[in-house]
């Protein structure tokens, strides 16, 4: 659970599964409760998610959140979209590229959220760990009853057949 709502707060966008499983796996974690502890992440939680970890990024990295020429994040987004679009279609076309609006997005938004998303997310990851461990041991256990109490009704069924059975 810890690695997958870790990863949510991460911008590798599309690759949390593979994020999240990898981490599961190098801390010897259960795989399928860290693909699951992804959907912390969901069209909810994105917003205050990139807004946390933005935030902190921009302190830990020291950098002035207010830049001067006012462009916001998805602004941001949007340029580096353009420069890839337009550097896909220079690969055909002969025409120069250009990654400054693809390096801006990186030095602006990718780093500081990356970085400022490991706090919020290894506090949030363990936070949901340690919620979620009593609740699957509670289902656990209950589980463990109903089977052997299932066990015990069909020892008694087959004991109570084998006692009835004609003797020739």
């Amino acid at each position: 659970m810890f690695a997958g709502v870790f990863t949510a707060f991460t911008p590798l966008y599309g690759m949390h599964f593979v994020v999240a499983a990898l981490i599961a796996k190098a801390l010897r974690g259960n795989i399928l409760a860290s693909l699951l502890g992804t959907f912390f992440g969901n069209p909810l939680t994105y917003v205050p998610i990139a807004f946390s970890s933005l935030r902190t990024g921009y302190w830990f990295l020291g950098i002035d959140r207010h830049e001067p020429d006012h462009k916001s994040v998805l602004d941001r987004f949007a340029y580096a979209g353009g420069d890839l679009w337009h550097n896909l279609v220079a690969w055909f076309t002969g025409e120069p590229t250009n990654w400054s609006e693809l390096i801006l997005f990186y030095d602006k938004v990718f780093y500081p959220y990356l970085i400022g998303g490991i706090l919020p997310g290894i506090v949030s990851g363990l936070v949901c760990y340690y919620l979620t461990v009593p609740v699957i041991r509670a289902y656990q256990s209950r589980r463990r009853g109903a089977l052997k109490s299932k066990l015990a009704a069909l020892k008694k069924k087959q004991g109570d057949a084998a006692g009835s059975a004609p003797k020739e």
